[in-house]
């Protein structure tokens, strides 16, 4: 037992590193309801951008300012071969993910780059877990407030109605296919930053540490909303119960370790909870609703789906 509440602090901060990349996923997916798959490529872009620089003696600022911009380059990419070239959107994340697995190997020279903490100054390391987690909540902190005041501009308000109605965007006047590369961009820097944190803590960059990425970053997002529902009221703690949820996550990552079971199967289990969580939206639509209690505004001839005018029908001419 003892073992297993030392682990948790390591779970804690991985659950926040990957609850930052989640942030980023939560843009495309649930703003701009466009499925990204570049994600698993442009988080080890990050982590070997960073850990390229940093051994080559740049600061780790540098550094990651630098991984954030290699990331928004590859949100570039995807967002080119969707709006320039009419690929569809899971075509071209997976597209530019396979070029993001040459280029990272390009970057690195080799599968494997170490980092250790010893030797270079990190921002987060697993030596310190108590400094990381306080510096990595202050990173969330800062991006949250950041995206909070970006999407309340113009530039992200347009983004947000791209993702609720791309032809009424259009119909006024927004250049959609500029909203989703911005958007795209934005989503795959905070990625890539969140694999520049994620080396430093594991202290390497490894060319296969993004596989898998994309059903983690769901994972915590349907984690989050489903348990935080109540206080995610708006957008802010909506991107605060996305972190939540990573967090979550690697407890229970760390638990089925604690327990000896086959951590191979974590994966596999992951992709579970989300399809369960997805589903459970259609399942209470189709299973558990119950008819409403008829009320006195009931009988008005509003407007819906049957009656798309309004208009009042023989059955509703006694409460005309």
């Amino acid at each position: 037992m003892i073992e297993y509440l030392s682990s948790l602090p390591s779970a804690v901060a991985q659950g926040i590193i990957w609850g930052v990349m989640a942030i980023g996923l939560f843009i495309t997916f649930k703003i701009l309801d466009f499925a990204d798959l570049t994600v698993d490529g442009s988080i080890t872009t990050g982590a070997a951008v960073c850990a390229m620089l940093i051994v080559n003696g740049c600061p780790v600022a540098v550094a990651m300012l630098a991984a954030f911009a290699a990331g928004m380059l590859a949100g570039l990419v995807t967002g080119l071969f969707h709006t320039f070239m009419g690929i569809p959107p899971i075509l071209s994340g997976i597209l530019t993910q396979l070029i993001l697995w040459s280029v990272n190997l390009k970057i690195m020279g080799k599968a494997n780059q170490a980092l250790p903490a010893r030797n270079y100054f990190l921002l987060v390391s697993q030596l310190n877990r108590t400094r990381s987690i306080l510096v990595l909540a202050a990173v969330v902190i800062v991006l949250i407030a950041i995206l909070y005041w970006f999407f309340g501009t113009e530039y992200g308000a347009s983004i947000r109605a791209t993702g609720c109605n791309l032809h009424m965007s259009r119909a006024q006047g927004i250049n959609t296919a500029f909203t989703k590369i911005i958007a795209l961009m934005l989503s795959n820097g905070i990625v890539a930053l969140a694999g520049a944190l994620l080396g430093q803590y594991l202290g390497m960059a490894d060319i296969n540490m993004g596989r898998g990425a994309i059903v983690i970053g769901l994972a915590a997002i349907i984690i989050g909303e489903a348990l935080f529902a109540r206080i995610a009221r708006n957008f802010a703690m909506k991107l605060l119960a996305v972190v939540g949820g990573g967090i979550i996550y690697f407890f229970v990552y760390q638990t089925i370790v604690f327990l000896g079971l086959d951590t191979d199967l974590l994966k596999m289990l992951s992709a579970v909870v989300v399809a369960i969580f997805l589903a459970i939206p259609y399942w209470k639509k189709k299973y558990f609703t119950f008819a409403k209690t008829p009320q006195a505004s009931d009988n008005l001839p509003f407007a819906s789906a049957e009656n798309p005018d309004g208009e009042v029908r023989e059955e509703d001419g006694d409460h005309a």
